[in-house]
């Protein structure tokens, strides 16, 4: 697989610069990994792939149906787990439909040269999450899942499953997204109080800060016209994932109303959103905890970044829902309006951003409320 020179910069770039201290790498500080070499790709980035504080990855020319998903481990590279996995291998560049219920590995267009300080952690793009494709970054002789280690130096991998949907995808999809960052910082529960006191993290209910902002699900407010949240239906048609407004979503969901306390079916997914309304400050970045088994059998938001501005009035919003792709596990599970479903963790940038999301960037979900993805036309 060839790795060129990156070349092409989105028109809006002013600077690129190194960050000097750590945190979360802004877009100016991905450029500069770019610009030197750090971050190389098969062709030239899209104008739009550099997003405020993390990188968007792009599929690449081909694809492997895998019998089960794997972790290559320190031993083995992921050709060598391919030989023994593999059952097909397809091309991408005109396209290819990806069935539910199979695993795919795509190598990336993108691959990494990190230095010794920076570290980068993955996610699905929020788009990929709420239609129910399960996918995560793997690194050569990784060991986890969407960990890629500081100094780390070679290809990235996709695995892809879809869960409820067949998609369409095609070389330079963009499924996942890469953010950066120097050393290790999280917050604690004391430093996230002190900045919720000068910048309210959230609004609509009073702040419960503990592991991480706790944001509880809204099931309050439905009615015929105003549904409270969103089943998959099964046996529904293709999504192609580079579509935008394409879709009918009474083709692919059933809405959700008046419905307090929810039962969620085993298998099922289902979109919700949170009762509070979020805010990322421009000079943090936030991310949501996948997975709490204290509040329940059920899975929570495969798509955990929440980009700097986000909610916030410096993005030209005052307040965002955080939208939840919900599964539960193996029996049934009541849920309560008002219930604990997931916890946001905010971490500050290496250094302030010249854009956030939101400010003439295309994001979707800027003041969004209860919303399904960007391939949906409006209900």
């Amino acid at each position: 697989m060839k790795h060129g020179r990156h070349e092409a910069m989105t028109a809006t770039a002013t600077s690129t610069r190194e960050c000097r201290r750590d945190g979360i790498l802004p877009a100016h500080a991905i450029r500069w990994l770019l610009e030197n070499g750090r971050i190389t790709a098969e062709r030239p980035l899209d104008h739009d792939q550099v997003q405020p504080a993390s990188l968007d990855v792009r599929l690449g020319a081909r694809a492997w149906r895998v019998r089960a998903s794997f972790l290559p481990g320190r031993r083995r590279t992921v050709a060598e787990r391919l030989d023994d996995l593999a059952l097909h291998e397809m091309p991408l560049e005109d396209g290819a439909v990806l069935e539910t219920g199979c695993v795919y590995i795509v190598p990336l267009m993108e691959r990494l040269r990190l230095p010794p300080e920076i570290s980068a952690a993955a996610n699905p793009k929020s788009s990929t999450g709420r239609i129910d494709v399960f996918t995560r970054i793997i690194a050569e002789h990784g060991e986890a899942f969407d960990r890629i280690p500081a100094g780390y130096e070679g290809p990235l991998f996709a695995e892809i499953s879809p869960r409820t949907f067949p998609v369409l995808v095609r070389a330079g999809s963009r499924l996942s997204q890469v953010r950066f960052r120097r050393g290790e910082v999280r917050h604690d529960d004391a430093a996230i109080r002190a900045l919720h006191a000068r910048e309210p993290l959230v609004m609509g209910a009073e702040a419960n800060i503990d592991n991480g902002v706790a944001l509880s699900v809204d099931l309050s407010s439905g009615d015929i016209t105003q549904p409270i949240g969103f089943r998959a239906r099964r046996h529904a048609g293709l999504i192609d994932v580079d579509a935008v407004a394409a879709l009918d979503p009474l083709d692919y969901w059933e809405p959700i109303t008046r419905r307090e306390p929810l039962v969620l079916d085993p298998g099922e997914f289902y979109i919700l959103a949170s009762r509070e309304a979020v805010r990322v400050p421009p000079e943090y970045a936030a991310e949501m905890v996948p997975f709490d088994p204290f509040v329940g059998e059920f899975r929570v938001h495969y798509a955990g970044f929440f980009d700097p501005g986000f909610g916030h009035a410096s993005g030209g919003g005052e307040g965002a829902k955080a939208v939840l792709e919900v599964r539960a596990h193996e029996v049934p599970f009541t849920l309560e309006d008002g219930q604990v479903i997931g916890r946001l963790l905010y971490e500050p940038l290496c250094e302030e951003p010249e854009r956030v999301y939101g400010q003439g960037i295309g994001s979707h979900y800027q003041r969004q409320g209860l919303k399904l993805s960007k391939h949906f036309k409006a209900l």
